[in-house]
């Protein structure tokens, strides 16, 4: 056990210091680090169990991102008062740190492995989750579990044309390009982010600087292990390996595998015929076979698999489904295929399909998305489901996963960049459901959800389309494949997973996965340039199903109209505690938001039906309306007096209709000649400025009978 703290401390540019420490916190842990820039402190621990499960076959990596609210000096707004289930913020940041992290295990290594990253103290200016993985790299490289190099990962944004690493939250929200790269000091590991369109070497650009900053804080790492003094790498029990097992597995199945991958069949009858080799396989072993023997068999079998299809595909040039390299699947869209959402597009890409649909919604539908330093609303939300009928499995159905969760937010990020601004009035929900699942389903979501919007009247400019890349290399003669549109199994079987979204103009969105060393710049200006050509070959696609936005929304969606009124009006709008406005959305079936802008009110009006909402705007502009002398209004008899009736002529404006002034005939009295409730129009004849009461006629709009003498109007 450290006896005193440890640290070392390094600029990220600008005079920008972060201090990474350990030795201080959590100490029981097999690594603890804290990681601070400004006032924003991360503590991250990581431990490992010393010996697998039994019988554990896979790598159980845990990582979670935590934000405690106490750190922005707040208490949780839940029931409870309490920190719950991470949010999907926290999600997505876990995922970044995940999809960095898991890679530098060796691959034979399985026990299990938490990583805690905890936000114990946050600036208002410094973003933690550009921190994150630093931290938690960090407090592997302290430890001793084994990991086969030290990585970094850091934010880049570019805010005027300057790429800044680490933008501040302010910087942030000016920039055209956001995304995040992990990396060793030689590769790129992971990136993830958006743009408004940016080329491919203005991507190529971030990555190079990034990587840059990345080396800066990997040496830092290395320099507080130095100091801490860890000794090697603890050791760790490995799967034992049966080579005359294996010899036997690659004898019975080489070549039957490879017909199978080169038959170009559909995914299940591919699936099929492979479960039914791997059964002759095993029941070839002979009864007496141990289930140890056959479990290593299985394994064997899926590595064999593994390797065989990898050299097919770069030895053949030629896929799974039999496609060319940079071939995209037969595509077929249709949109307003539902009758009842306000936009519906069905996305059809090989066997990989989503519906997705639109929901338009009011001000009062926005989404609250809460972090411990920000709570702000959204008006734009995608959600993204994975059922297990689209792969043809059986599973619970719980809440969203986190893939479902990084899928979606892929997708909303990219299609973000063609919404409306703020001026637009409506909360837009899209919701993709996958209905069959081959290989990048995110990416339909982002065509499927560009389809629906423009079925239903968001005015998105241009389309947006995605499609993922795949990458598959082999070190000992340099060969490499660069795959368009991958399918599932070529995703598992890839050294690069690469989806790249955007528009004709330039990329909108980036989530990358890379599992090799040494991919250079020139490939993955490559993977971009045959990325470009498939979206366009999409795109062009697209625009012949729905080439623009609709002009206006569907019939049963949602009318909407807003008001600017005077600043000084919002409170007769609304009413003592709300008791206007709430009769006007009771008496006309709309939904009526008022906001307070510098000074003016703007008053956005929903409706489901056309007629509701021409009656609330006309209820709504008389009573902020200014009566003119001189003016003819419909008005509504309200009380009978002997000497006149009050009536109401605008929205809670009512004035004197005095008997003299209701016909050109002298009446002797009020009896009979008006009943509360009458409909009759009125001329403003004059206001009493003093009082504040309005003097109105009826007769003169009337005929004058002749020979009658002009009257002049009361003063």
């Amino acid at each position: 056990m450290l006896s005193q703290p440890i640290s070392v401390t390094f600029d990220i540019g600008g005079g920008r210091e972060v201090s990474i420490e350990t030795g201080r916190l959590a100490r029981q842990a097999d690594g603890a680090v804290t990681v601070r820039q400004g006032n924003c402190i991360l503590l991250a621990t990581v431990v490992a169990n010393k010996e697998p499960k039994e019988g554990q076959e896979f790598f159980p990596l845990v990582v979670d991102y935590m934000e405690k609210f106490a750190a922005a000096g707040r208490i949780p707004g839940s029931f409870f008062k309490r920190e719950g289930k991470l949010s999907d913020y926290e999600v997505l940041v876990s995922r970044l740190i995940d999809r960095a992290l898991r890679p530098l295990f060796p691959e034979d290594y399985f026990c299990d492995v938490q990583v805690l990253v905890t936000l114990i103290s946050s600036d208002k200016e410094v973003m933690p989750d550009a921190l994150a993985c630093l931290a938690a790299s960090a407090a592997l490289a302290v430890s001793d579990i084994p990991i086969k190099e030290i990585i970094s990962e850091v934010r880049i944004g570019r805010v005027e044309g300057q790429y800044i690493v680490n933008p501040t939250r302010s910087e942030l929200a000016n920039a055209d390009m956001d995304f995040m790269i992990a990396a060793t000091d030689k590769n790129l590991m992971m990136v993830e982010g958006e743009s408004e369109e940016c080329s491919e070497e203005d991507l190529v650009k971030a990555l190079e600087i990034a990587h840059d900053a990345i080396r800066l804080q990997i040496k830092a790492q290395e320099e507080l292990r130095a100091k801490v003094g860890v000794q090697g790498k603890r050791e760790y029990t490995k799967p034992e390996q049966n080579a005359e097992l294996q010899q036997k597995v690659i004898d019975f199945a080489k070549d039957k595998i490879y017909q199978i991958a080169r038959g170009a069949s559909a995914k299940h009858d591919r699936n099929d015929a492979i479960d039914n080799l791997k059964k002759e396989l095993i029941e070839s072993l002979g009864e007496e076979a141990e289930d140890e023997v056959k479990k290593k068999a299985k394994k064997y079998f899926d590595d064999l698999q593994w390797e065989v299809v990898r050299n097919m595909i770069l030895d053949d040039r030629i896929r799974l489904d039999g496609r060319q390299l940079d071939q995209v699947r037969p595509l077929n869209m249709e949109v307003d295929i539902l009758p009842s959402p306000h936009g519906s597009a069905l996305f059809t890409r090989g066997e990989t399909q989503s519906l997705t649909t639109v929901t338009l919604g009011t001000p009062l539908d926005e989404l609250l998305v809460e972090s411990a330093a920000t709570s702000d609303y959204t008006k734009f939300i995608l959600h993204y489901n994975f059922p297990p009928f689209s792969t043809g499995e059986v599973k619970m159905m719980r809440a969203p996963g986190r893939r479902e969760v990084g899928h979606g937010n892929l997708a909303m990020r990219s299609l973000k960049q063609m919404m409306p601004g703020n001026e637009y009035p409506y909360t837009v929900r899209v919701v993709s459901d996958i209905l069959e699942s081959n290989g990048s389903s995110s990416m339909a979501t982002v065509c499927a959800g560009s389809l629906a919007l423009m079925d239903a009247g968001v005015p998105i400019p241009k389309h947006v389309s995605g499609v993922a890349m795949g990458l598959i290399t082999r070190a000992s003669d340099g060969k490499y494949a660069i795959l368009t549109d991958i399918l599932g199994d070529e995703d598992h079987l890839g050294d690069m997973d690469f989806k790249v979204t955007g528009t004709r103009e330039g990329i909108c969105g980036v989530q990358m996965d890379i599992k090799i060393d040494g991919l250079s710049m020139d490939t993955m200006r490559e993977a971009l340039a045959q990325a470009r050509n498939g979206r366009l070959h999409i795109l062009d696609a697209m625009y012949e199903c729905i080439a623009e936005a609709r002009a206006e929304v569907k019939p049963h969606a949602p009318r909407m109209e807003k008001l600017f009124i005077d600043k000084e009006f919002i409170g007769a709008v609304i009413g003592p505690q709300g008791k206007i406005i709430q009769e006007i959305q009771r008496e006309t079936g709309t939904t009526i938001n008022i906001e307070e802008i510098g000074n003016y009110g703007e008053v956005s009006i929903f409706s489901p039906a056309k007629e509701g909402l021409e009656k609330a705007v006309a209820w709504i502009k008389g009573i902020v309306a200014v009566p003119e002398v001189g003016s003819v209004y419909e008005a509504t008899v309200k009380g009978i007096k002997e000497f006149g009736a009050f009536v109401e002529f605008l929205p809670g404006k009512q004035g004197l209709l005095h008997i003299s002034e209701i016909s050109w005939k002298r009446l002797e009295s009020m009896e009979g000649v008006l009943k509360e409730g009458d409909k009759l129009k009125v001329k403003l004849i004059g206001i009493d400025h003093k009082t504040g009461k309005f003097k109105l006629s009826r007769k003169i709009l009337m005929p004058k009978p002749e020979g009658r003498k002009p009257e002049s109007p009361a003063s």
